[in-house]
Parts: C-alpha cells; structure tokens; sequence
C-alpha cells in the first residue's frame, strides 16, 4: 500500500516535482546547518528530509524510464547487465 506522502507525490506534475525536489534540498542544507550551530529539538526531521528527498527522485526518475523508447531501455539493460560482472 503506497503512503499518502508518495500518493501526494504521484499527484504533481514533472515541473512542480522539480520545484519541490529544490525546495527541499534547500530545506535540508538548513536543517543540517541549524542542526550543526544550535542543534534540533527533533533531529529526525533531517532523516525525513533526507526520505522525502529520495522519493521525490524516485518519482522523477520512473517517469524518466516510462517515457524510454524500447531501444533506449534495451542499451539501459546491457549497461546494468556489465554492471553484474
């Protein structure tokens, strides 16, 4: 069952992901500033940044591949295939 966090990232567009994915990188350079001078009162806020992060470009990168051509993802399969050597 997918969280409400990924149905809400499903939910916009490639532009607003972009957005949002800069948004927050910057969130959590601060957090990690802040949290380095004066410290946090719940340092797992950077954690769950740091996860938002990761889901943004998850999102981003499985519509990147939805929208490869089937040559595109048959030179993307013999790259991952060297990979496994």
């Amino acid at each position: 069952m997918a969280s409400k966090k990924n149905d809400g990232i499903r939910a916009l567009s490639a532009d607003e992901l972009q957005q949002e994915l800069t948004a927050t990188q910057n969130e959590y350079h601060k957090l990690k500033f802040t949290h380095s001078v004066t410290g946090l009162e719940n340092p797992n806020v950077i954690k769950e940044t740091r996860r938002d992060i990761a889901r943004i470009k998850t999102e981003l990168r499985s519509r990147e591949i939805s929208q490869m051509t089937e040559t595109q993802i048959a030179k993307r399969s013999k790259i991952r295939a060297r990979r496994r050597k």
